[in-house]
């Protein structure tokens, strides 16, 4: 049976989310401050601002999943505590919820701190070292006291097409990488994780909590030289580790018992594919 799916926030990742589940048959709205003027995907596209609760009076009835996406307009906690925070009471306080079936938040491994290179899963216990994890963990507490079936899905490090900044880095030699001790990264293809999106929106029994990372944790210098070696760039300087970052390691055995298979289970293998195209 198909869907009708809001997608609140509707950016890079919301895209790709969107036309897998055109693609299936679902009928899909998208919430922007936004939307653009044409579309070939048909996407139904609503303008508004989750910041501002009167902008969502208009919303469409019969939703049968939500899937809360959005992007701050700036990198700050006043911005983000508005949008991830505020911003979902005001859509789960003004949508018409009768048909809601489930609700997915994408949050982030920004809600864990540091863990000296150890795993760590959804039962680990959570420390933002930042606003932004803070105000993540905030929405997520949020959404769990609704009376909804809901799922978090906490991702790992983005990258893809159009994700570039850390091959512009490397190709002008400004990246730095601490080498003295691993400093673990921890990736997810944007494909995997709009399709990581659209596998737990169907998943019969889910868990409340998934991590959205693929399976090879890499030290920080092991993916910076891999993929530096790729461009024909020399192997990045020794510098410090990424500020408000703990280094660990993400385990994704969870979303992968759920029945989950990842198209690029390595970073190495999806950014070097990324490359060839």
């Amino acid at each position: 049976m198909s869907e009708r799916v809001l997608l609140a926030g509707c950016g890079d990742l919301g895209l790709r989310v969107a036309r897998r589940l055109r693609q299936r048959g679902d009928e899909v709205w998208a919430l922007r401050r936004h939307p653009p003027a044409m579309d070939d995907d048909g996407i139904h596209w609503l303008r508004a601002d989750l910041t501002r609760p009167d902008s969502l009076r208009e919303l469409p009835r019969g939703i049968t999943r939500l899937v809360y996406l959005p992007t701050p307009d700036r990198r700050d906690a006043a911005a983000y505590r508005a949008v991830f925070v505020d911003g979902l009471g005001h859509l789960l306080a003004t949508a018409r919820i009768g048909t809601l079936r489930r609700v997915l938040f994408v949050s982030s491994s920004a809600v864990y701190g540091e863990h000296a290179g150890g795993w760590v899963d959804e039962d680990t216990a959570v420390a933002p070292p930042g606003f932004n994890g803070a105000s993540l963990l905030a929405a997520e507490r949020v959404l769990a006291a609704q009376p909804i079936r809901s799922i978090v899905l906490r991702l790992a490090g983005l990258y893809g097409p159009g994700r570039l900044q850390l091959l512009d880095r490397l190709r002008a030699g400004t990246a730095r990488v601490p080498r003295a001790v691993p400093h673990w990264a921890n990736r997810i293809h944007v494909d995997d994780a709009a399709a990581a999106i659209v596998h737990l929106l169907d998943l019969a029994d889910p868990q409340p909590c998934y991590l959205g990372v693929d399976s090879t944790p890499l030290p920080l210098d092991v993916l910076y030289d891999h993929l530096a070696h790729l461009l024909g760039a020399p192997p990045p300087a020794t510098g410090p580790p990424p500020p408000g970052i703990g280094s660990k390691r993400l385990s994704n055995a969870r979303l992968l018992a759920s029945g989950f298979v990842p198209r690029w289970p390595d970073a190495r293998a999806g950014y070097a594919a990324m490359l060839d195209s």
